[in-house]
């Protein structure tokens, strides 16, 4: 009878972004196992690789956001629910040398077409929630559903992006103000 596992994937998977963050896409399997204080072939063992490892952390990244949004869009008010959906992707990110670090991984998993597959899946499945959002609030002069939730995701990428270059002011501020910029106009005010 195999012994039960008592070092969870979501463990693991945890360090694997704290390492990432601190080390970028040079992270190794022993850099996680350290993280995590298992060995080296706990995570081996787990994922395979360090692509396996990228994959499931790209899965469940994709699980965690759609959940996050949802849970963060659930008030009264559509077009509030919609702004602190928006709001919830780069919960937490707050050091720029972080942000850079992610952002050099994102550029490594885009070489990889299962990674690049898999980061599409998540896009996706962000948009989609936009777009669900978008289409719930009341914003007369937005353009069409499609179209705003398009502006809004690109809006958060390219913010975040733009601060990982440039961090002036925390993250979460400047996403706040540029979303609110945009919901605004287009409520009409």
């Amino acid at each position: 009878m195999p012994r039960p596992r008592t070092i969870t994937d979501e463990r693991l998977l945890a360090a694997t972004a704290q390492v990432i963050g601190r080390r970028g896409p040079g992270f190794t399997l022993a850099d996680v196992a350290a993280a995590a204080e298992v060995s080296v072939g706990t995570v081996a063992q787990r994922f395979g690789s360090k692509s396996g490892l990228l994959q499931a952390l790209t899965r469940r990244t994709s699980a965690e956001q759609v959940a996050r949004m949802r849970a963060a869009a659930d008030v009264p008010d559509p077009v509030e629910g919609l702004r602190a959906a928006l709001l919830t992707w780069f919960e937490g990110m707050s050091d720029p040398n972080e942000a850079q670090n992610h952002l050099a991984q994102l550029g490594v998993d885009l070489i990889d077409p299962e990674l690049r597959a898999l980061l599409a899946d998540l896009y996706e499945a962000t948009g989609r929630t936009v777009l669900e959002l978008t289409r719930r609030a009341d914003l007369p002069r937005a353009p069409s559903p499609e179209r705003a939730a398009r502006v809004l995701t690109g809006l958060l990428y390219g913010v975040s992006m733009d601060w990982s270059v440039r961090p002036r002011g925390a993250l979460a501020d400047r996403l706040r103000e540029d979303v609110d910029a945009v919901l605004d106009a287009w409520k009409g005010r």
